[in-house]
């Protein structure tokens, strides 16, 4: 018997249905149900390696690790990886199926739908119940036709949709009953409940108006639900969760720890820096638009990246390489992530094409290495040691490009499969990584602070990120009516 599913939609775009979907992923699970999240198209360049060697959408592994199951190429059939002028690139199950401009990707969509059936059917008949993500808005009947994401999967699938609004930015009654005015009939039929999530405050004050919605739109209430507090802790789905940095207790006189990140046009796997900022000691700062580097810097550290030469090129648009170099002159130390670690050789080269117009740039010479953008795409999990200290490390490999230089004789890592990853510069102040995942390793992550002058953590990121997941489950729990939800499943 083929599983259950409700499908989530919102009236925009950060209203929280990745988290609401996370949560009852864990709350389903839970209580002993088999579930699987399914996001049949998501934009994102914070991207996921599967157990198969295919990449996936951020959100929907951290899904999967809430319902207690290994992530899926299944589970996020396409996945559009925004780049600089050549538009995105098209991963559809888990591997590069094209790169397309968005007017191209709208006429290309019918392609793509048979493989979101294909991956759906093959997610529902191993287990109980599906919960299906939608991507943006359900009210943008500009982009419908062809639509693979919202209704036009909705309808394909004859699949329940439950639509989340936000009222925390506002006007929450009139884009869900707006919605409702403006799709597709036959589509709106498909739409049974509604949440309105991010509530702060008293909830009776709005209790009217959930009553109004209902009685204008005829869905059935699934609850209000209070703001969550503790979302930051968890990886964000796209470049809106940089901004979610928690406050920091201003009178502590322990030292801090100063880390400072630029943050280019296309960062990359940016939730590799998540451990870095739930730690107590260290504040990370996100350079924006040219505001200078800090004298007071520690360590910077140069991302992932979608379009390496082209965020290059922004970087020193900003001024930022002088300020960088400055630093390392000064005894600073920089740490370079795959992109990241790319702009520190002493050039990168793109003869194909593949992140941009074809050409080459010099890079920031930090490193004695240079970059091809060639080969094929690594995707691959990987575990290692620190060379200098030996300390254990994990995460992942995602990147085009072939590394080589003398700076490459002097590794950062020591892989576990007798490889080697990444280049330190001849004084040990500046090194470089392919490796996603680099601070979720606590031993690893307190060894850098440790160099850096940090005191010692108590932060276990990994049991910090499950605490959440199931605290996020109690609290759907206590303000929806989960009943009700799995009611209208089919």
């Amino acid at each position: 018997m083929a599983a259950r599913v409700l499908m989530f939609q919102g009236t925009g775009s950060d209203v929280g249905k990745s988290l609401i979907v996370a949560g009852l992923c864990r709350l389903l699970a839970n209580h002993g149900m088999a579930v699987r999240p399914f996001k049949p198209q998501n934009m994102s360049n914070n991207a996921a390696v599967t157990a198969d060697g295919g990449e996936i959408g951020r959100a929907q592994a951290l899904q999967a690790r809430a319902a207690r199951v290994a992530p899926s190429v299944d589970m996020n059939p396409v996945l559009l990886k925004p780049q600089s002028e050549v538009g995105s690139q098209v991963v559809v199950q888990g591997r590069l199926f094209a790169t397309a401009r968005a007017r191209e990707y709208q006429a290309r969509k019918p392609e793509m739908m048979p493989y979101v059936l294909d991956s759906f059917a093959r997610l529902r008949a191993s287990c109980d119940i599906v919960l299906v993500e939608g991507a943006g808005s359900a009210s943008e009947i500009n982009l419908r036709a062809n639509d693979i994401a919202n209704m036009g999967f909705a309808r394909a699938a004859d699949a329940p949709v439950i639509l989340i609004g936000d009222i925390d930015r506002g006007g929450v009654i009139a884009s869900l009953c707006g919605t409702a005015a403006v799709v597709d009939p036959d589509d709106a039929r498909l739409i049974v409940g509604f949440i309105v999530n991010k509530m702060r405050g008293d909830p009776s004050l709005f209790a009217n108006g959930m009553a109004l919605i209902a009685g204008r739109t005829g869905w059935a209430p699934i609850g209000l639900v209070p703001y969550f507090p503790d979302a930051h802790r968890l990886p964000a789905e796209d470049g809106l969760g940089l901004e979610a940095l928690p406050a920091r207790d201003a009178g502590s006189d322990e030292r801090r720890i100063r880390i400072v990140v630029p943050v280019l046009p296309h960062i990359a796997n940016f939730d590799d820096l998540d451990p870095l900022r739930l730690e107590p000691r260290v504040d990370l700062i996100l350079l924006r638009n040219g505001a200078p580097l800090p004298i007071d810097t520690d360590l910077v550290i140069l991302p992932g990246s979608k379009a390496t030469i082209s965020d290059l090129a922004t970087l020193r648009g900003f001024g930022w390489d002088a300020d960088i170099i400055a630093h390392v002159r000064r005894g600073g130390r920089v740490l370079g992530l795959c992109g990241g670690y790319q702009m520190l050789g002493r050039s990168i080269s793109d003869p194909d094409g593949i992140e941009g117009p074809p050409g080459s740039t010099d890079g920031l010479g930090l490193i004695d290495i240079t970059t091809e953008l060639a080969g094929d795409k690594a995707l691959v999990a990987v575990r290692g040691r620190t060379l200098a200290d030996g300390v254990a490390v994990s995460g992942f490999e995602m990147h085009v490009g072939r590394t080589t230089g003398s700076g490459t004789q002097r590794p950062l890592l020591q892989l576990d499969d007798g490889g080697m990853d990444g280049a330190v510069s001849v004084d040990g102040r500046v090194a470089g990584t392919y490796l996603h995942g680099f601070f979720a390793a606590d031993a690893q992550r307190a060894a850098w602070l440790a160099r850096l002058g940090a005191p010692a953590s108590s932060l276990i990121y990994e049991e910090l990120i499950e605490q959440t997941l199931d605290a996020l489950a109690v609290h759907l729990e206590a303000h929806l009516d989960v009943d009700r939800l799995l009611s209208l499943a089919r």
